[in-house]
């Protein structure tokens, strides 16, 4: 097991890695989330990394290559390698859910370059805290995934 730190504020939800890829010979990242009602991550795309999600408590909205639709405890979505995603919390409570990333390398630097150390043992919601985007944005591009803007509207 790694010594460096396993539990992360990443865009205020609590990251606790399970897992790092340097601990599965490279196959995959597990992490457990806890995602605050309207935090999540805004629509983005990674090629050569597959992520699947598993709703362990609360409710998820997911946007798939343009499909929505709501995910529950038991429910388990599936985002094909290079498919446009966004997830966020909805409802009345904070939503946990699993991931894991294969091979999990650029989510790995990712979560962690973006993200703040906590405490290990931490279990409570991180503070809200506004974002560094343009810090966010410059580490996507580092580690190869693309993060979806909108586009203005033509004059």
């Amino acid at each position: 097991m790694s010594d460096r730190p396993r539990t992360y504020n990443v865009l205020n939800i609590l990251m606790k890695f399970h897992a790092f890829p340097s601990e599965t010979m490279g196959k995959f990242c597990f992490v457990e989330c806890l995602v605050p009602v309207g935090a999540g991550a805004p629509p983005n795309h990674h090629a050569g990394e597959t992520e699947s999600f598993y709703v362990t408590e609360g409710q998820i909205g997911f946007m798939v290559d343009g499909e929505e639709f709501l995910a529950g405890p038991g429910d388990h979505v599936a985002i094909p390698d290079g498919a446009v995603h966004a997830f966020q919390a909805v409802g009345d409570t904070p939503a946990r859910v699993l991931i894991i990333n294969a091979p999990g390398m650029m989510h790995d630097r990712f979560f962690t370059g973006i993200g703040q150390p906590l405490p290990e043992g931490q279990t409570d919601l991180p503070t809200p805290s506004e974002p560094d985007i343009p810090s966010v944005f410059a580490m996507a591009q580092e580690v190869g995934m693309t993060l979806v803007t909108p586009q203005p509207e033509p004059a």
